[in-house]
């Protein structure tokens, strides 16, 4: 059954400017041009659209989907790398959620310098924002990139 991009779309509950931006990337392989020069897409686009949309909904990066796709396009190979794989990102993830965790005390702190309604000049929350760098924030955060996280 081939279909168009739109029908592609529709049965993969993705965008088409996502899939335009898959193949792109060659994520996804370039369709096959109908006579009319439309788009054809079959059921390999499908699945294959699906395996990169589950990846991304698991916060993947394009380059962790694209060592993946790698694996699934080679069955007879040794899955030893998509363990290492998995689990390099659960370590992101970990780290990610430290980082969340500081993040909100971060904020709650925040939130504590403004416990009454006042006018905006008063208020604590926008006086500390307008500082530097929050301490905290400086101090648990950081401002490092955490690699394969999008």
């Amino acid at each position: 059954m081939q279909m168009k991009i739109g029908e592609l779309a529709q049965a993969t509950d993705t965008a088409v400017e996502t899939i335009r931006f898959y193949e792109r990337e060659a994520l996804l392989p370039a369709p096959e041009r109908a006579n009319n020069n439309y788009r054809s897409y079959g059921p390999g686009h499908v699945e294959r659209l699906t395996f990169i949309r589950h990846c991304r909904s698991l916060d993947m990066a394009l380059d962790e989907i694209r060592s993946l796709l790698r694996f699934k396009d080679s069955p007879e190979n040794n899955c030893a790398g998509v363990n290492e794989l998995l689990d390099n990102h659960i370590g992101h993830v970990a780290q990610r959620i430290r980082q969340l965790r500081v993040l909100e005390r971060v904020l709650k702190t925040l939130r504590d310098q403004c416990t009454e309604v006042d006018a905006a000049a008063s208020c604590g929350i926008l006086k500390e924002l307008s500082t530097e760098a929050p301490a905290l924030l400086a101090k648990g955060t950081g401002r490092r990139h955490v690699h394969g996280t999008h």
